[in-house]
C-alpha cells in the first residue's frame, strides 16, 4: 500500500545563537511519528502563496505545535502575556489549511495545530490560561502530563477512556469553532481534543511520545483512520 504524503507546516526558528536570519523548521518526532504511522512527511516552507500548489502534490496536512497564534485571527488585541508570535508562519497555515480544506484532505492539529484549525473555523482561545481554569497551571509550562476523558467520536476509539497525556500550552480553546465538537476534556472541564468533517485535533503531543506512550498512539491511528 502506498503511503500517503502528509505536509508539516514549520515555523522561523527566531531563537538559535548567532544565527542573524532566521531557519525555518520543527521537531523531527513529528516526521518519525507520521512515518511509523504508515505516512510519508514533508515539510512545507513558509510561502503563503505557493499553498495551493504545494497542497496538490499532498494527500494530508499535519499543522504542528509552536508559538502563539496573533490573536487578530480572532478579533482581539493581544493580551500582556501573549507569547511570541510568527506573522509569517500564520498567514502560511491560512493558506495550507483552506487549500487543504478545500481538496477534502484529512488534518491534524497537534498544540498550537488545534488552537489554529479552532480559530480559522471560526472559534477563539484564551490568551493565557491563568485565572481562566482551576487547572491551568498544570498545563502551563512546569507540570506537563495530565488526565483527559474522552467523549464520543474518532478519538476515543483509539484511546482508552481516560488517558494520560503530555501537553503544555499557556493557551487553550475558549469558543469551539461552530464547524468542530469536543472530543476531549480535563477534569475540569478545559477542552484538550476537537474533531469535525475530515479533522482530528489534539491539544497535548502524541509525536513526542509515539515509541514509549502506546495510549497516546491512537491520536496517529485516528488521523490514519480518516484516509480510509
Amino acid at each position: 500500500m502506498t503511503r500517503p504524503r502528509i505536509g508539516i507546516s514549520i515555523g522561523q526558528l527566531l531563537t538559535l545563537p548567532g544565527v542573524t536570519r532566521p531557519y525555518e523548521g520543527t521537531a523531527q518526532h513529528y516526521a518519525q511519528a507520521l512515518w511509523a504511522a504508515g505516512a510519508a512527511p514533508s515539510l512545507l516552507p513558509l510561502i503563503p502563496e505557493a499553498a495551493g500548489e504545494l497542497m496538490e502534490r499532498l494527500d494530508g496536512l499535519l499543522l504542528s505545535g509552536g508559538v502563539d497564534l496573533h490573536p487578530r485571527f480572532y478579533g482581539e488585541e493581544p493580551h500582556e502575556q501573549l507569547g511570541e508570535v510568527d506573522e509569517l508562519r500564520d498567514a502560511t497555515e491560512v493558506e495550507l489549511y483552506r487549500a487543504a480544506r478545500e481538496r477534502g484532505l484529512p488534518v491534524l492539529g497537534i498544540c498550537r495545530g488545534l488552537q489554529v484549525i479552532n480559530v480559522f473555523e471560526g472559534g477563539s482561545l484564551h490568551q493565557h490560561l491563568d485565572g481562566h481554569s482551576q487547572s491551568a497551571r498544570g498545563h502551563h509550562y512546569t507540570d506537563t502530563t495530565h488526565d483527559v476523558h474522552f467523549e464520543d467520536g474518532l478519538l476515543a476509539r483509539h484511546h482508552p477512556q481516560l488517558t494520560r497525556v503530555n501537553s503544555h500550552h499557556h493557551q487553550a480553546v475558549k469558543a469551539v469553532a461552530p464547524t468542530l465538537r469536543v472530543a476531549a476534556r480535563t477534569d475540569d472541564g478545559l477542552v484538550e481534543a476537537l474533531e469535525g468533517d475530515g479533522v482530528v485535533c489534539v491539544q497535548w503531543h502524541p509525536e513526542a511520545t509515539f515509541h514509549s506512550a502506546p495510549d497516546t498512539n491512537g491520536t496517529f491511528k485516528a488521523y490514519m483512520e480518516l484516509f480510509r
